[in-house]
């Protein structure tokens, strides 16, 4: 069944125009919407593994029937290798990824639809095109491809802004939009000289031809090109010095919507960053650079984290800090460190989705998400009080939760690599994170209610209720069962190392 792996990203696709054409028909969005939301996450559980050849075919040396009716030079040259189409690549780590990403995507999705009386088309469309987009760039074994899927992710993420009714959102969006004039650009200007340099962009064909010295490795084209396209995956995935606007997307997105959003980084992040692995990790300062950027990105993410009395704005600032933990992975360039950083990846999809949407029940029902003015909120719903705090303590890393089994990976991967000083600076960066969480927590829930606050007498949706519980089961799961995960993981790093 590999004709199911283009159906990944073809049927929200065909689902989003569909939205956007029946935007104003509540009834029939409401129902499509649902129904396609129901399906993304099937899709990858029933697809084969293999690859998928879009708008193309295998290479000539898989058909040698084909490639003896062409001329000798031909049939012995590296030509015969090259993949001469769009290649979709789908083993148990994309499933994986991609599940989770339906998952969360269904959530948000699902409430959504159930917290607004007026289903909004637009805002439909955007998140299933950014899902199909996301997916694409998952699946893509073509690092141009990846890069026009991230482009529509980007429009689409600032869609989602432009439909929040948050304060200041469309200046967040805007800011967006010019640093993505100036990083996506350059991103891709890099993939050009990468193309002249080798003549392909399909990522394995690339790496053949350095791997095997047809093309100098540290001529001055790739060089350039590597750092194009290393400025890029900061851009793209809100590392530092991107790590505002990146946390500012979350901040001014609704709920739901971030929760979505900081999927859409995560995995944009993660499939960047693997191509850029697979092609420039020979590079003697690959390994450096990313370590640098990922403890600044821990660092400066828990730091701004302290200083926010909005709780939308510290778990994004949070959700930027622990993206470092999943570059540490690549740049420690062990089996286990991938292994690790992957898996904390798949952790802090599932984590923080459960904060936004968690917290987000408090905005719900007070319509603020300033922690000065809340307080006492645990009489309101202690369930999801009590399930919000679980997901806090994943997120700081807290035994046995599924946060503390990735993050004890990579402080191990550190030590395996001899570099002691990382994990404790990872050991406190978790500390810190849990502090701050306990003071947001505190102030939300513990801490008396201000006379001012005013707090909605209706019941929560129950589809916030079933999408934090769903994902605190699956944090649990991870905890005590991570090898149903980092199996898989650890076998796809195998292949990277």
């Amino acid at each position: 069944m590999n004709e199911l792996i283009p159906l990944m990203v073809i049927i929200p696709v065909i689902c989003a125009l569909l939205l956007n054409l029946f935007h104003k028909k509540d009834r029939t969005v409401k129902l499509l919407a649902i129904f396609v939301a129901i399906v993304i996450p099937a899709i990858p559980l029933l697809a084969n593994y293999g690859v998928y050849f879009f708008g193309g075919h295998a290479p000539l040396i898989s058909d040698p029937t084909l490639l003896s009716t062409l001329p000798a030079n031909l049939q012995n040259s590296t030509i015969a290798l090259f993949h001469p189409a769009v290649t979709y690549s789908y083993e148990a780590f994309q499933k994986i990824f991609i599940f989770i990403l339906g998952i969360v995507a269904f959530f948000a999705i699902f409430t959504s639809l159930s917290q607004n009386k007026r289903v909004s088309g637009p805002l439909m469309f955007l998140m299933f095109i950014g899902t199909a987009a996301v997916t694409a760039i998952m699946l893509s074994d073509d690092i141009f491809h990846i890069y026009v899927f991230f482009e529509i992710a980007a429009l689409a993420q600032t869609g989602i802004i432009l439909t929040s009714k948050s304060d200041n959102n469309y200046e967040t969006a805007l800011k967006y939009m010019i640093l993505g004039s100036i990083g996506g650009p350059l991103l891709l200007l890099g993939i050009g000289f990468v193309l002249g340099a080798v003549g392909s962009v399909n990522i394995t064909d690339i790496v053949y031809v350095i791997s095997h010295n047809l093309v100098d490795p540290l001529s001055p084209t790739l060089l350039f090109a590597f750092s194009l396209i290393f400025f890029g995956w900061l851009y793209v995935s809100g590392l530092p010095p991107f790590h505002t606007i990146k946390s500012g997307i979350y901040s001014k997105a609704l709920p739901n919507s971030a929760a979505l959003l900081q999927t859409f980084t995560v995995i944009t992040f993660i499939s960047v960053g693997i191509a850029i692995f697979r092609i420039f990790s020979y590079l003697p300062f690959f390994k450096t650079l990313i370590v640098i950027f990922s403890l600044l990105a821990m660092i400066l993410g828990v730091t701004m984290a302290i200083m926010q009395t909005d709780f939308r704005k510290m778990i994004a600032f949070l959700a930027v800090g622990e993206l470092g933990y999943i570059g540490l992975g690549f740049g420690l360039a062990t089996q286990l460190s991938i292994t690790a950083g992957l898996f904390q990846a798949l952790n802090e999809i599932i984590v923080t989705a459960l904060l936004f949407i968690g917290f987000g029940t408090i905005l719900y029902l007070t319509k603020t998400s300033n922690t000065k003015k809340l307080g006492g909120m645990l009489e309101h719903n202690p369930i999801v009080a009590i399930m919000v705090l679980m997901g806090g303590f994943a997120m700081a890393g807290v035994p046995p939760l599924n946060g503390f089994q990735s993050k004890m990976m990579i402080i191990q991967a550190s030590l395996d690599s001899g570099f002691p000083e990382i994990s404790i600076i990872a050991v406190l960066v978790s500390i810190v994170t849990f502090m701050v969480f306990i003071k947001a927590y505190h102030s939300i829930y513990l801490k008396p209610k201000p006379n001012d606050l005013v707090v909605s007498d209706k019941p929560l949706p129950k589809s916030s209720i079933i999408a934090i519980g769903a994902l605190l089961i699956i944090c649990i799961i991870l905890g005590l069962f991570p090898q149903l995960a980092t199996d898989s993981i650890s076998q796809f790093a195998m292949g990277l190392i």
